[in-house]
């Protein structure tokens, strides 16, 4: 009996240990399959990332593509290509801010003494202002009629601009044509802006001259602004007594060219396609060019103020294009 119960305690605990392994194979088993499981599902993941990877830097390769394609395409496209222009002795024209039909030959005949005498308050109050506006520059430059020229250009430049830009907006708001005048004024703004590259070549602004061009074109550019709102007639009538200073400065620098104190230096090459010249030009006669645009200048802006003060517009006249 006793032998019996100790073959059946045996024989149980060898099946639960059988049991036991048999759950413990299985667990590993499970963890193993489960493990591969996971792994196989990493690399798969890994897989299809890279994939992916691999797709984006061939898309983002295929559009950096696309995309210089499409730059070609635009440049192509718009067809805009620098065009080759000779001067008619069949060499190469190398200005890009004007071209050879843009050139002429100025008038040296002009009369340079006329003069509108002052007979309303805002002919009066125009003179004097341009009278006030040259003794601080006499000061500054004395007989430094090199710097002056270029100083002042930077000036004389402006009110060509404000007026073409304020005619052209009354032109929009009213629809209405401007008898030419926009573009009369902006070719004005134009000349006296090549007379600033010519002028360039001949001095060079030093530091501080730099700094007052930006300060007083400031100034002038608002104050200018404003007085043409408020009265072009007035506006008008002191650029053309600004324009008989211009002369009368050129013409103390002829002297001074004359006498020898300032060196009659070979024409800028600018000065020589722009104008014209001879090859074998002087800075005095730049200067005799520069001084026949400013006279025209005069007439132009006198005229416009007398158009106003008949109580008419601007467009009931013809513009003086091209009035070199």
């Amino acid at each position: 009996m006793m032998m019996m119960m100790m073959i059946r305690g045996g024989s149980n605990r060898v099946a639960s240990t059988a049991l036991l392994a048999a759950k413990g194979l299985s667990g590993e088993v499970g963890a193993l399959s489960k493990w591969s499981y996971c792994g196989v599902r990493s690399e798969s993941t890994l897989a299809v990332s890279e994939k992916e990877k691999k797709m984006d830097s061939s898309s983002s390769s295929s559009s950096s593509a696309d995309g210089k394609r499409e730059e070609k395409g635009i440049a192509s496209y718009w067809g805009i290509e620098a065009s080759k222009i000779t001067k008619p002795d069949g060499t190469e024209w190398k200005w890009n801010c004007f071209r050879p039909w843009e050139t002429y030959k100025a008038d040296v005949t002009i009369d340079l003494k006329k003069h509108h005498v002052p007979l309303t308050f805002l002919d009066r109050m125009a003179f004097w202002t341009v009278k006030a506006l040259r003794y601080p520059t006499d000061i500054f430059f004395q007989r430094r009629y090199g710097c002056r020229a270029m100083m002042l250009e930077t000036v004389a430049a402006v009110p060509g601009m404000v007026g073409g830009m304020l005619l052209h907006f009354k032109s929009l708001r009213r629809f209405e044509h401007s008898g030419g005048w926009i573009k009369a004024l902006l070719e004005e703004a134009e000349n006296e802006r090549m007379h600033l590259m010519t002028f360039m070549e001949v001095a060079k602004p030093r530091w501080y001259e730099r700094a007052l061009v930006i300060t007083v074109q400031g100034v002038f550019f608002n104050a200018y602004f404003l007085g043409y709102l408020v009265s072009p007639k007035f506006a008008h009538r002191m650029v053309g007594y600004l324009e008989e200073e211009a002369i009368h400065s050129y013409t103390e620098f002829l002297k001074e060219l004359d006498k020898g104190n300032i060196e009659n230096v070979p024409a800028p090459a600018i000065a020589i396609d722009y104008w014209q010249l001879p090859q074998d030009s002087t800075l005095r006669d730049v200067v005799l060019v520069v001084r026949a645009d400013e006279a025209h200048h005069r007439d132009v802006n006198h005229f416009a103020s007398d158009i106003h003060y008949q109580g008419r517009e601007l467009r009931e006249a013809a513009a003086p294009i091209d009035y070199h």
